[in-house]
């Protein structure tokens, strides 16, 4: 960070300010204290007949692998408006949300991934500006070595296992990247 955003100046430190406990930027003329928060990440599960909808992302990072639609909330969004927002501007699907199914604590990155339950509306997809291809996926032949991230890997594991069952739990997990999670 090179300048404050309340008043322009450039007059940064990198410590903790009097009164907090952690160390962040904050300006030394305005006194403005600049938080940086994690990003929530939203998206959906949508099925339709048996199948699970996948994008082919065409963005980076991990260009050219499957995942499900999902991306960054946005400020005046609830998590659930994010998430259908995700998946229409991603495979152009209308989906109706049930239940919050997921959440991955992904603290070295900063980020909060959480997705929800989602049947297609009316089967209708088609790939968006951020997606090669969309897809939907028997779960025997989702391409299992190129998912795009941990978190969706281990989402679509749990809703696979899950829907044999017929019984949907919510989970909240951390992403470790030095351990294999439960």
């Amino acid at each position: 960070m090179n300048f404050c955003s309340h008043c322009g100046s450039s007059h940064l430190a990198f410590s903790i300010p009097q009164g907090d406990t952690n160390p962040r930027f904050w300006c030394q003329d305005c006194n403005t204290i600049h938080y940086q928060n994690p990003r929530n990440v939203v998206g959906t599960i949508p099925t339709w007949e048996g199948k699970i909808l996948l994008c082919r992302r065409a963005i980076a990072p991990r260009y050219g692998t499957w995942t499900l639609p999902a991306g960054y909330l946005e400020n005046g969004e609830s998590l659930q408006e994010g998430a259908m927002r995700e998946t229409w501007e991603e495979a152009c699907a209308t989906v109706a949300l049930s239940d919050l199914y997921t959440v991955f604590n992904v603290a070295h990155i900063y980020q909060v991934h959480v997705f929800f339950l989602a049947e297609m509306v009316d089967g209708n997809f088609a790939a968006g500006e951020e997606s090669l291809e969309v897809e939907l996926f028997m779960p025997k032949d989702i391409p299992w070595d190129e998912i795009s991230f941990p978190t969706v890997k281990r989402t679509l594991e749990f809703f696979i296992k899950d829907r044999q069952r017929g019984y949907f739990p919510t989970r909240v997990r951390d992403i470790d990247p030095m351990k294999r999670i439960p």
